[in-house]
């Protein structure tokens, strides 16, 4: 099977499935696993770069607005490619290209390619794009066993944290204008023995304000904005570091977003380890991932 991967989180999917030998294209985003890398990429940002948190966010507004992505589609060489399957998602227009612009690509194609769309809302939906992707690629066996490893890992957390004290904290997942973390991160907030003072489960990550922020009177801040590493998510948390002083938290930590928490593939886990121990690093061992301290 030739299959192209629009979306970082369903290339990892495909290459924790033992699939990496069929995926033929990715996006320019798509880094994990390395091997990924060597792939070719099929996609562009049409932003320029360089461009600060709020620039980037009045750029995506207004060509959202106008009906246009911040990705351009290699529609030249999708075609030549003949793929049986292509991967992509619909949850976000600002994380990869329109999905109406894939199936209209896929149309022309001669294998005629399933255009499918994986967009969990929760830890648990992501899960069932596990069972989504085996199904369409016979890897029943592997889908199986990767549930049940995951399953596993997050059952160990429930047990650790389990006695504990919930911690009151706030996901930041972008800085200017400051947006709360939605979607899976407040179910991953729970599991680890937190309570999201402001993020719903299964909801939209949604703007808000620092006042608003102050006001749910967070004891932790986990620096998080969508698709940056650990090293920038501290960059722009120390670039806001008067705006986080006002929220009066005992603690602001700086995570690698787009590994652990940005995208809804196997790794949520990871990022599910990362905050059980960011919350309660007496219970819970430090797992893979950086945490880097902000001082405010």
């Amino acid at each position: 099977m030739r299959i192209v991967s629009l979306v970082p989180h369903a290339t990892e999917l495909l290459f924790a499935l033992g699939l990496g030998d069929d995926v033929v294209a990715v996006t320019h985003e798509c880094d994990f696993p390395a091997a990924a890398r060597s792939l070719p990429q099929i996609t562009r940002d049409v932003l320029p770069v360089g461009l600060s948190a709020g620039e980037i966010d009045a750029a995506v507004r207004e060509r959202t607005e106008r009906g246009e992505a911040i990705y351009e589609l290699d529609a030249k060489r999708l075609r030549e490619l003949e793929p049986d399957l292509i991967v992509t998602q619909e949850l976000c227009p600002v994380c990869a290209v329109s999905i109406d612009d894939v199936r209209a690509v896929a149309e022309t194609i001669s294998s005629r390619p399933r255009v499918v769309a994986l967009d969990p809302h929760t830890l648990g939906e992501s899960f069932g794009d596990v069972r989504t992707i085996a199904q369409l690629t016979d890897s029943r066996k592997a889908a199986l066993d990767l549930i049940a490893r995951q399953r596993a890992r997050v059952d160990a957390v429930r047990l650790a944290v389990r006695r504990a004290e919930r911690v009151p904290m706030a996901a930041i997942e972008w800085f200017d204008p400051v947006f709360i973390a939605g979607h899976w991160t407040p179910q991953l907030v729970d599991i680890a023995g937190g309570i999201d003072v402001l993020g719903f489960a299964g909801e939209h990550s949604a703007q808000s304000t620092w006042a608003t922020v102050a006001a749910a009177a967070p004891r932790v801040v986990v620096a998080m904005p969508c698709g940056y590493d650990a090293e920038r998510s501290h960059a722009e948390a120390s670039a806001h570091a008067d705006a986080l002083r006002t929220v009066g938290a005992e603690r602001v930590v700086a995570v690698d977003a787009s590994a652990y928490f940005s995208r809804p593939g196997p790794r949520l886990v990871d990022g599910l380890e990362l905050m059980a121990h960011i919350l309660h690093p007496d219970l819970v061992p430090e797992p893979v991932g950086a945490v880097l301290e902000v001082e405010v």
